[in-house]
């Protein structure tokens, strides 16, 4: 993790590092190969804006995969987004959607939701989907939690 996030002050020019993107993809590349799943995304990130090396969409979203492999659901649902909207391919879409709700992320249960109310994904799909996130509530839920959640929605975690 701290590779990685030397990665970024040299991305940006932060706490006395100077901007140098070649030393951030270094360090991001390292951080990665030692199992910081994070670090894929943003030399996705790179590939994809052209920041220290040249535009390579299939590069960037081979490492935007790497980092979905390695738990990254956020970039998944950015990656079913992108198999939906610039792919066309909805069956890829819905799968990437179903690892991301199986993990609690609820942004890619909406996009299931707006498949489904657009007829791109099955009633089945659909209920899959509420099953899985209900299940994922259900193993994160505690007492502590709830407490927490009536204290303060910054806390709310459903």
């Amino acid at each position: 993790m701290a590779i990685y996030h030397m990665g970024n002050w040299y991305r940006v020019g932060e706490l006395g590092f100077p901007q140098d993107y070649s030393k951030a993809l270094e360090l991001w590349h390292r951080a990665a190969d030692l199992g910081y799943a994070l670090a894929y995304n943003n030399i996705g990130y790179a590939y994809n804006t052209g920041r220290g090396v040249e535009v390579d969409m299939k590069k960037a979203i081979r490492y935007y995969e790497l980092s979905a492999m390695g738990g990254n659901m956020r970039v998944r649902h950015n990656l079913a987004s992108n198999e939906y909207l610039e792919e066309g391919t909805i069956d890829r879409a819905l799968k990437h959607c179903m690892i991301a709700v199986r993990s609690g992320h609820s942004d890619s249960l909406e996009m299931i939701k707006r498949l489904y109310s657009n007829g791109h994904a099955s009633k089945d799909d659909y209920m899959k989907a509420l099953q899985l996130y209900q299940a994922y509530l259900g193993e994160i839920k505690s007492g502590q939690r709830d407490k927490a959640a009536a204290a303060d929605d910054d806390y709310r975690y459903y």
